[in-house]
């Protein structure tokens, strides 16, 4: 497993697994602490994993929380997903930074989100399940929405919207969520 660091997102990561295939199908390590902790990242610190599935074209985000925030790891395990990550840290040297990836089943990579940056993606298969492990306990007090068509974020998601929830459909835009997180501080 390698640790590749993400340009566009100061401190965020992608691990690329080493898989082994044969006719069975294939075998990789979706996890290692080692390399984590190589990157200055503390296995120890993830605390809770979540699991979503989604149809082709369902859209989840963009999330984050306020407060001390959240880091999470994020894995496609089946299927395949359009993920989004976009900076939110204004002391940081990619602040209002985006990254896109294409992250799949077939390719088990890992995405490392730092905490103060919103998250979200869309199902690009008849079913995608996306695994989550983040390094606090969830506290819905502390939810932060941005709504995912917002035209300051420009995000290019790849196919139309089937389905999103009503908290993502309603929520604020950019501009709106970085004054209330500006408030918070």
């Amino acid at each position: 497993m390698k640790a590749n660091a993400v340009p566009a997102v100061a401190g965020a990561y992608l691990f690329r697994p080493t898989p082994y295939a044969d006719e069975r199908g294939f075998f990789c390590r979706t996890f290692d602490a080692d390399v984590l902790r190589s990157v200055g990242l503390d296995p120890h610190a993830f605390v809770q994993d979540s699991l979503s599935r989604s149809a082709r074209g369902v859209l989840r985000g963009m999330h984050l929380r306020s407060g001390a925030g959240e880091a999470k790891l994020v894995r496609c395990s089946s299927g395949k997903v359009f993920d989004v990550v976009v900076d939110l840290r204004p002391d940081s040297p990619t602040y209002l930074g985006r990254a896109f990836f294409e992250l799949s089943g077939e390719t088990q990579e890992t995405l490392y989100i730092p905490a103060g940056c919103a998250h979200g993606f869309q199902a690009l298969t008849a079913t995608a399940d996306t695994s989550y492990r983040i390094d606090r306990p969830h506290d819905p007090a502390e939810d932060v929405t941005i709504r995912y068509d917002d035209p300051e974020l420009a995000i290019p998601w790849p196919l139309p919207v089937t389905s999103v929830s009503p908290r993502d459909r309603e929520a604020p835009g950019l501009a709106e969520v970085i004054e209330r997180l500006e408030s918070e501080r």
